[in-house]
């Protein structure tokens, strides 16, 4: 049963089979207009009835590692770096909120970030298809992830980036012995050329919201989420989001879970993105799509184009999703309460989902009696720039302790 799937275009809803790889619908996808998010994404489908039947329980499924709804073979394709059961972390009433709130820390991946769920599973399946050499554009934390991944999998990894990438995501793509292309402009410019990479060298493409394989790995989270929460699903899931991808992964996992008869409905997803970068919250009521320029501090949800809009916007309408902006001191003052309050350091990408949880907080939108979960999804060491204008350096003192004494007070 392991590895029957088919792609299911969330567009046109034309069905394709799996024999071949797949990146978006051709037909779709065929006229696009560079100015506008992408249509055609393709979306994994299985035969939930046949699975449902041969593994009714969800002890059943993680026994065998997931391995029915996953689009791969075997788990033995995997790098060999342990990805995902990452923590999860509950504060009940008052401590933070006074509301029960789990934090999920996906910056303990090897990489340092969520990422890493999709690039493992693009590997695997690069692998098993005799795939060698993968190709990817970033912003920072995508591009380390496929490199660490490959170094572990004995691939080739190409990461194009836009020039101005945090240092730290940079200097990752090189340790891990990845060809780090920077690419003048934006991220999209770097997607772009990717792409035509792609078509002229016939590199694997791991990019989000083309290669469909990426939300599969994602959604691995919310399988986490609902054993290490022991089936008491939250309220409420914040999510930062730039393309959109992270939150359909999210709600891929959930949707899997709801077929298959695990879960009765979906918790309430809240799409968190910075108003500086909010393109696809403004752009979901609306009948034409227009641009508005990212300029926010959470560089890795900071994007012109949503990629993944389509298929984003569907499973919030689908699921009676919600969205929020927060501004960029927020993000920043998030980022500070979070790491004081947990011992958690964030990126600001991954601070935005706390910040908007912050925000709910205080516009009095969550009961005391509902519980709420934040998808942390970056370690706060892949920027540390970010957060100098919000803390002091101190000086130094002589080794004597009157001078250390006169310091302390």
């Amino acid at each position: 049963m392991a590895n029957y799937f088919t792609y299911l275009c969330t567009d046109c809803g034309k069905i394709y089979d799996a024999t071949e790889v797949r990146y978006l619908c051709p037909d779709c996808s065929a006229a696009q207009n560079p100015e506008m998010p992408p249509k055609g994404v393709l979306k994994v489908q299985y035969d939930y009835t046949a699975i449902k039947t041969a593994y009714p329980t969800f002890s059943e499924l993680k026994s065998r590692g997931f391995i029915d709804i996953l689009p791969i073979k075997s788990l033995s394709s995997f790098p060999r770096l342990s990805v995902g059961e990452t923590p999860l972390y509950t504060y009940y009433k008052e401590e933070l909120f006074p509301f029960a709130v789990a934090l999920k820390d996906d910056s303990h991946n090897p990489t340092f970030s969520f990422k890493d769920r999709a690039s493992a599973l693009v590997s695997a399946f690069a692998k098993e298809n005799g795939l060698n050499t993968l190709v990817a554009a970033s912003t920072g934390n995508a591009g380390s992830s496929l490199a660490g991944m490959c170094a572990s999998n004995e691939q080739k990894a190409i990461i194009m980036v836009p020039e101005k990438a945090p240092l730290a995501k940079l200097t990752q793509i090189l340790m891990y012995g990845a060809k780090l292309v920077p690419v003048k402009g934006t991220y999209d410019d770097a997607f772009d050329l990717s792409i035509k990479a792609t078509e002229a060298y016939g590199w694997y493409n791991r990019n989000t919201a083309f290669n469909p394989l990426t939300i599969e790995g994602k959604k691995t989270v919310s399988f986490e989420i609902y054993e290490q929460m022991q089936g008491q699903l939250p309220d409420f899931i914040f999510v930062p989001t730039g393309d959109g991808v992270i939150i359909s992964g999210v709600y891929k996992g959930f949707e899997d879970l709801l077929q298959l008869g695990i879960i009765s409905k979906i918790p309430i997803l809240v799409m968190v993105q910075s108003e500086g970068s909010d393109n696809l919250v403004q752009n979901i009521s609306r009948e034409h799509f227009e641009i508005k320029p990212s300029n926010t501090i959470a560089d890795s949800i900071s994007v012109d184009i949503p990629r993944n809009f389509y298929m984003a916007k569907q499973f919030l309408l689908k699921y009676n999703g919600q969205t929020l902006c927060v501004s960029d001191d927020e993000i920043l003052e998030a980022s500070k309460v979070l790491s004081k309050k947990t011992g958690i350091f964030s990126e600001p990408a991954a601070a935005t989902a706390f910040a908007g949880c912050m925000k709910y907080h205080q516009n009095g939108r969550i009961d005391s009696d509902q519980k709420a979960l934040v998808l942390l999804t970056g370690s706060g060491l892949k920027d540390l720039k970010s957060v100098q204008g919000i803390i002091e350096m101190p000086t130094s003192v002589e080794s004597d302790l009157e001078q250390l004494n006169n310091y302390l007070q």
